[in-house]
């Protein structure tokens, strides 16, 4: 599979952006970038983060975004999905065109009993 596949396998939403299934983020991700949204304290919590994601918290992502190439493709991901739907809709509006939100994000992602990293808090403009 390809770095487009994630993207060909989402959903399309009406925000602009794409919902992904977690299995298919860990199945196949190649070299998108993943920004966690939640607070550093939710980071290494019991949920863990998603592995090499960066910690962009949902305040800073038009900030951080700015320095960002809006043509490669990002997935964000926060606890249960609606913080990453809001940074999904926001990086759509600033002209990403490859924006995927992980559908029901972490609690999703555990649930699936998929691979996550606690530790090394990886924080900033990713």
């Amino acid at each position: 599979m390809t770095q487009s596949d994630i993207w060909a396998l989402s959903d399309f939403n009406a925000a602009g952006y794409r919902d992904v299934e977690p299995g298919c983020v860990a199945l196949h991700r190649k070299q998108e970038k993943v920004i966690d949204v939640r607070e550093p304290h939710e980071f290494d919590d019991a949920l863990g983060h998603v592995p090499q994601a960066q910690l962009v918290p949902l305040r800073e992502v038009g900030m951080s975004a700015s320095h960002w190439d809006p043509e490669e493709p990002v997935v964000v991901v926060c606890r249960s999905g609606g913080r990453s739907a809001r940074a999904a809709s926001l990086l759509a509006g600033m002209g990403f065109t490859r924006v995927m939100n992980v559908r029901g994000g972490m609690l999703a992602w555990k649930d699936r009993g998929l691979p996550v990293e606690r530790g090394g808090l990886n924080v900033g403009a990713a």
